[in-house]
């Protein structure tokens, strides 16, 4: 009777192993994309608050 019991105590420690692993993978992804977001997010209020974003273009003098 241990026999079983040891081998169903197996069975879900092996069923709730894969459910962690799965819940830790979702959690990862999700973690990935908000980072992405705010890194989009962080390159856009550079543009914005110093005004180095590539398309304008100074107008002054020539330097001579």
């Amino acid at each position: 009777m241990g026999a079983v019991i040891s081998c169903i105590q197996s069975l879900f420690n092996a069923i709730a192993g894969c459910i962690m692993a799965i819940v830790h993978g979702v959690i990862s992804i999700c973690k990935a994309i908000l980072d992405a977001i705010l890194a989009f997010f962080a390159i856009i209020l550079r543009c914005i608050t110093c005004g180095k974003c590539g398309g304008r273009r100074k107008t002054g003098g020539s330097h001579v």
